[in-house]
């Protein structure tokens, strides 16, 4: 038995925990970015925690690739009615969940355990956590001032010019227990290909867990959220530019020269192996556009056969 810890963001991390999850011979924990959480209308979203939630149930959306699939949004158009802002679509069936997670939080309880309870409602065999239960939030600073996230990523569309990011609470934000064990037990870390400045980014800077990965002897690989100097989806290759990276698979092994063993890149991106490897990192080239079972079955087999 393989016991693999995934490093998780968005859709990215949502499809490679669905493609690890089809193995029969290993234990999966995935760590979820939290900094994208967000309040709208009095409840606490958890976008890339509900993405993963809704995959590996087969709720999602696949023409989307988030939220419920054949939801409504009936609620919303209430709300619009209201003249409440309604940019971030949440459907009917979508608001269940917020509702529920936001009424557990009112009671104390912690989002860690929260998250739990919800795998297990939705019959999750995977174990997913937050690296966190304190609040740490991705701000983007534009023109227009600073932005939520989802306000850069959702209202904006990823349209206005980045200035400046931080991840407001992370210096002072306390890893959560169950992350501590899943990287010290982990035989193989993997980092999803998902954007590495704001998915995987505001997890790593954590401090216990910056710390532990730093010691730790696992196999490292990381999956490339770049295929041939385009971002499989959201604003990766701006981000990598903006933080001083190449725009392409170079600047995600830059991005992660002092932490990953191995990089998986596409099999198109094969020309840039001697110069990552220059970087002390090992390459493999597969396919990693996750369209379909047959391609994340045999990257996610590849990748715990490393070990």
């Amino acid at each position: 038995m393989v016991e693999i810890t995934l490093f998780a963001g968005g859709v990215g991390g949502a499809k490679m925990a669905e493609s690890l999850s089809l193995l029969d011979n290993i234990s999966l924990n995935v760590i979820s970015n939290i900094a994208d959480d967000d309040d709208f209308h009095g409840l606490y979203v958890s976008p890339d925690v509900d993405t993963l939630i809704y995959t590996l149930s087969k709720k999602i959306d696949r023409c989307k690739g988030w939220g419920v699939k054949s939801d409504t949004f009936k609620a919303l158009d209430v709300l619009k009615e209201l003249g409440n802002e309604t940019w971030m679509n949440l459907g009917d069936a979508d608001l269940g969940l917020h509702i529920y997670r936001t009424q557990q939080l009112k009671k104390n309880i912690l989002l860690s355990q929260i998250t739990k309870k919800i795998s297990k409602a939705f019959n999750i065999k995977c174990n997913i956590t937050v690296p966190t239960n304190d609040k740490v939030r991705t701000k983007i600073l534009t023109n227009d001032g600073w932005l939520s996230f989802q306000e850069f990523f959702v209202r904006e569309r990823c349209s206005v010019k980045i200035k400046k990011i931080k991840f407001e609470g992370v210096n002072k934000a306390k890893v959560t227990l169950e992350s501590i064990s899943y990287i010290k037990n982990a035989d193989i870390i993997v980092f999803a290909p998902s954007n590495p400045i704001v998915s995987i980014s505001p997890i790593i800077k954590i401090d216990g867990i910056n710390k532990i990965l730093c010691k730790s002897r696992s196999l490292k690989v990381a999956v490339s959220p770049i295929i041939q100097g385009r971002a499989i989806k959201g604003p990766a290759r701006e981000m990598l530019i903006y933080s001083g990276y190449h725009p392409n698979v170079l600047g995600v092994a830059q991005y992660y020269k002092k932490l990953i063993d191995v990089l998986i890149i596409d099999k198109s991106d094969k020309k840039f192996t001697k110069s990552i490897e220059s970087l002390g990192i090992k390459v493999l080239t597969e396919d990693i556009l996750l369209k379909n079972n047959s391609i994340k079955y045999k990257l996610a087999k590849k990748i715990s056969e490393l070990v």
